[in-house]
């Protein structure tokens, strides 16, 4: 007897693999975690298909999945964690000097953006929004996804990287500087 050909559910969840793959790699930064937070990912997923009612697409729904498996491995795992600070904070960044004022304020104002909500609702921007944010540092990317994308407090990421609230909105500081950068490059300016 043949083995069983997988439903078109089951193609459709295993080729999201990868992306739930560099997303689970990115905020857990341990490859067997990452492994083990996507396969329970996929395996619940799987359990209950009907669970799926198509009103996001699939990557929506896994990624909502994944995150909650996230924020549990990272629960479990908190003293394991291990965040390389570098010497990154005790250099200025150089696009501070080129975005704002001496005053605090922005040089140039930002460049319009349209309708922000019906950008976000677009395939494309999220594109360039995942790409911008690959471009990211690390420590930055792990930081700024904690908190907007896994929508953690600032007190419980602190608390599991043993960092200090004023690192981490320095961090995040820098990482919005950078997405603004590459979004206004790669997506307000493009359009």
């Amino acid at each position: 007897m043949p083995p069983p050909t997988p439903t078109d559910f089951e193609s459709e969840v295993a080729a999201q693999r990868s992306y739930l793959m560099r997303f689970a790699r990115l905020q857990l930064r341990n490859d067997t975690w990452a492994e083990d937070a996507v396969s329970e990912t996929v395996l619940a997923a799987l359990s209950k298909p009907l669970a799926f009612q198509a009103r996001s697409q699939l990557k929506t729904w896994l990624v909502g999945i994944l995150k909650h498996k996230i924020i549990d491995s990272m629960r479990q795992r908190q003293r394991e964690v291990v965040l390389d600070h570098g010497d990154e904070d005790d250099q200025a960044d150089p696009l501070e000097y080129i975005a704002f004022t001496q005053d605090g304020h922005f040089a140039q104002a930002p460049a319009e953006w349209g309708n922000p909500e019906q950008d976000l609702q677009s395939r494309q921007f999220m594109a360039v929004l995942d790409a911008c944010a690959e471009k990211l540092p690390a420590v930055q990317a792990r930081l700024f996804l904690m908190r907007e994308w896994l929508e953690l407090s600032s007190e419980e990421i602190c608390k599991t990287l043993a960092l200090t609230p004023t690192n981490l909105y320095v961090q995040l500081h820098r990482a919005r500087l950078r997405l603004r950068e590459c979004l206004e490059l790669n997506w307000f300016i493009a359009r």
